[in-house]
């Protein structure tokens, strides 16, 4: 007997709550979807997060980032195969390995050979219970002047290396080529095609109010992260509606220029192991490929205080939504739902 969404949701949630502070959880099948929370948004405040509580969403931004890129390809504003070097300065020095210049496609797959953060910054600033903001200080002049010092380590195109500076630097190249900020561009570009209305760099006015209090792994306040000009990388603040609504967009969006990109954005595949790939922005794989496991789309986010996840599966036109407001993974509970979700919904085997 299949399972009721809403049920599945539920439960996802009250775990993840119970393991943490607070979570927001989706099911989605086809055009319907059940959102359900649980938790607190704070630990001192006993208000239940709902689909319209904000959460940093951390590296899931870097899917926003990656279908702009789609948007202004499609547009004939940027070329995929542009040098970075190109939307930058002129006197912006851009590394390049074995005569290969770093692309906008590189930057959006992660195959620019760039490192994982910027110059200077070290994976244990980021893990640091109750440290501020670590990427406050990266502003472009400082991003820039690190990039000129910066070794690649792979040729542009070779290979897959996950790199927040790279997609933070394809924001900056983008908002820069279109002549304006990242916010703002993300808002023209998606959620004004999209009716998102409370996807958003900077929480401000009656959202402040609607905003849940990030925790660290052992449930202490955590201090927001605002990522300066690296917000490409993972700077954006979102709602479980609003992403339900972006994710039903890969399979049912409106017609035209926003389809046309969201199709650009997977058509483009990079292969990364056996049975996973990249996209741009996206990542995928096809668990137990040997017994016919569904392929899942995916990408998950993390900062000082939240965790996020937003999946789907293609095929089964299924989505997961997970935000939590607790630093803890919730990858595997997302993943698990999805694969329940998938197995319920698919199509029947044909005899």
């Amino acid at each position: 007997m299949t399972q009721d969404p809403g049920t599945l949701a539920q439960e996802t949630a009250d775990r993840l709550a119970g393991d943490g502070v607070g979570a927001v959880v989706a099911a989605v099948v086809g055009g319907h979807a059940e959102i359900r929370g649980a938790g607190r948004v704070a630990v001192d405040r006993p208000d239940t997060p709902g689909a319209d509580t904000l959460f940093e969403i951390g590296s899931v931004t870097k899917v926003f980032t990656a279908l702009c890129l789609a948007r202004l390809a499609v547009a004939g504003t940027v070329d995929l195969d542009e040098p970075l070097a190109a939307l930058l300065p002129e006197d912006a020095v851009v590394p390049s390995r074995g005569g290969a210049e770093i692309s906008l496609r590189h930057l959006a797959m992660h195959t620019s050979g760039l490192p994982r953060l910027p110059k200077g910054m070290f994976l244990r600033s980021l893990l640091r219970p109750g440290a501020p903001d670590p990427y406050a200080g990266c502003t472009a002049r400082v991003l820039l002047r690190g990039l000129a010092r910066t070794r690649l380590g792979a040729r542009p195109g070779e290979r897959f290396q996950y790199s927040n500076l790279g997609a933070g630097l394809l924001g900056l190249a983008l908002a820069r080529r279109a002549g304006t900020d990242y916010a703002s561009l993300v808002r023209r570009e998606i959620c004004a095609p999209l009716g998102l209305v409370d996807t958003v760099v900077n929480v401000e006015g009656d959202r402040a109010d609607r905003l849940a209090q990030g925790h660290d792994g052992d449930r202490r306040p955590a201090p927001p992260w605002n990522l300066a000009d690296l917000a490409g990388a993972g700077g954006l603040r979102s709602t479980a509606t609003d992403l339900v609504a972006f994710v039903r967009a890969q399979w049912d969006g409106p017609a035209g220029p926003l389809a046309d990109a969201v199709r650009l954005t997977r058509e483009v595949e990079h292969p990364t192991g056996p049975s996973s790939w990249a996209h741009l922005g996206w990542v995928g794989h096809r668990p137990d490929p040997a017994r016919g496991g569904h392929a899942q789309i995916w990408h998950n986010g993390g900062t000082g205080g939240f965790s996020s996840f937003v999946g789907f599966g293609p095929e089964q036109r299924t989505a997961v939504v997970v935000l939590a407001n607790t630093r803890t993974s919730v990858d595997a509970a997302a993943a698990r739902l999805l694969a329940t979700l998938q197995r319920e919904h698919a199509a029947p085997a044909r005899p």
